[in-house]
């Protein structure tokens, strides 16, 4: 049986190698571990349908379920073996293969001569902009912490790659306000061999 991974499974499978817990719990370490920028939690229901997918796959299992006074019943998950090997098979291949990902990003810059380069350009202002705040945001909540480096490693990723991007946005704006990079009607159409 292949079970499709997830970035969010294996969260819920590495949250269950610490100990077994109730999926409230899960969504309480994720987010006062800020985790939310790792896996997508934006909506409530997808933590209890990774969980059911992942129970119907046997690799976690019911460990109990529990209803503590002024609490509504809370089913207490653990992981099984297969969830064990499971996680670790998905971690190594993560960690080795480079995935095959479709972000808007780049399928928007496939589409960029749609757009004037002036419009283009300002669009991509915004997007720096908006790359600069999140820099500052993530910056700012990472000072503060005192944790060892192995705890903060995908945010130094992801610091590395915002600051990547931003780099290359700004010289794609500069590129466009100097002239370096432009297209027109006219052009696209000789280019591609259609009228305009």
């Amino acid at each position: 049986m292949t079970v499709r991974r997830s970035p969010l499974a294996m969260m819920v499978l590495a949250l269950l190698v610490e100990e077994p817990m109730h999926a409230y719990r899960m969504q309480q370490l994720i987010r006062e571990r800020e985790k939310q920028d790792v896996v997508n939690v934006a909506q409530r229901n997808s933590i209890y349908q990774t969980i059911e997918r992942l129970r119907r796959d046997e690799l976690i299992r019911v460990a109990e379920t529990r209803r503590e006074e002024g609490r509504p019943e809370r089913t207490v998950y653990a992981l099984t073996p297969a969830g064990r090997r499971t996680l670790d098979g998905w971690l190594a291949d993560a960690l080795a293969t480079p995935a095959r990902e479709f972000p808007e990003f780049p399928a928007a810059l496939s589409f960029l001569p749609i757009l004037p380069p002036e419009e283009a350009a300002r669009r991509l202002d915004q997007r720096a902009a908006a790359i600069e705040a999140r820099l500052r945001e993530r910056e700012a909540a990472l000072a503060g912490v005192r944790l060892p480096r192995l705890f903060l490693i995908e945010d130094e990723y992801q610091l590395t790659v915002l600051r990547a991007e931003l780099d290359w946005v700004r010289g794609l704006v500069a590129d466009l306000r100097s002239g370096t990079l432009t297209w027109s009607g006219e052009w696209l159409a000789d280019w591609t061999g259609t009228s305009s």
